[in-house]
């Protein structure tokens, strides 16, 4: 598995040093053009974005995608495929088609593995998962676990990162971390959060720095329960995260 402590911002394996933006997935191309091209700005702090072509890889390759995924892999960001794994119901063999497509067709560093369990039960069914995603991409995918809240603590060795809030501003400012957190570098977790206000970015980007999230997503757009849509498209203060991240935000 690829690991976290290498340094640079660009695609080399488990590279994620400093805080960065992780893009959920932007919509189609055609429908965000300024969102996919805003990724690929120079100095921009992008970790990675995922691609979620038609609920997964689609029947065939999207000209229109694979042009963006070129676009950010040579801008030093990383492709992750989407994976739904509906809460773990999703059987293997077909998850692993998908992964497969991505790798054919777009040349993915990697994988965003969508509502992912977070029980112990589940813990080895996602194992082998992992496992064998890595091994399709020679032991050098990046993967990032789906959760949206802080999953049984074995999770962690079985991917390079976990989202571990996904959610609204207003659950997020009094959000708690789990004590077993403490136990990874920063940089293992993800956090994605809509409806934060401008004046509030500061404070929620604290926040993250404080339970020791490598990877965010805030946004101004809002959003319902269980809803990704408020993720699809650029928050109306893109160029302060921008320049926030970059320089680091004071205590």
């Amino acid at each position: 598995m690829s690991h976290l402590t290498a340094t640079g911002t660009g695609t080399e394996t488990g590279a994620v040093t400093g805080m960065g933006v992780g893009v959920p997935g932007y919509a189609h191309p055609l429908l965000a053009p300024v969102e996919w091209a805003e990724l690929t700005r120079p100095g921009a702090p992008v970790h990675w974005a995922v691609l979620n072509v038609a609920d997964g890889p689609g029947a065939r390759p999207d000209p229109h995608c694979l042009e963006a995924a070129g676009k950010l892999r040579n801008a030093g960001v990383r492709v992750l495929g989407h994976l739904d794994l509906c809460d773990g119901s999703r059987p293997y063999d077909e998850l692993v088609a998908d992964a497969q497509r991505f790798l054919d067709w777009y040349k993915a560093d990697g994988f965003y593995l969508d509502r992912a369990p977070a029980d112990r039960a589940d813990l080895p069914g996602v194992r082998r998962l992992s496992a064998t995603l890595e091994a399709l991409r020679d032991g050098e995918a990046h993967l990032v676990l789906g959760h949206g809240t802080h999953p049984y603590p074995g999770y962690a060795e079985v991917a390079d990162q976990l989202v571990t809030f996904s959610g609204a501003w207003t659950d997020y400012r009094w959000s708690q971390v789990a004590e077993w957190t403490a136990d990874y570098p920063a940089g293992k977790f993800v956090h994605l959060v809509h409806g934060v206000p401008r004046t509030h970015l500061d404070e929620a980007l604290r926040i993250a720095r404080w339970q020791g999230a490598g990877t965010v997503f805030m946004t101004d757009r809002p959003g319902g329960p269980g809803q990704t849509g408020a993720f699809h498209s650029l928050p109306g203060y893109w160029d302060e995260i921008v320049s926030r991240i970059g320089r680091g935000v004071s205590e």
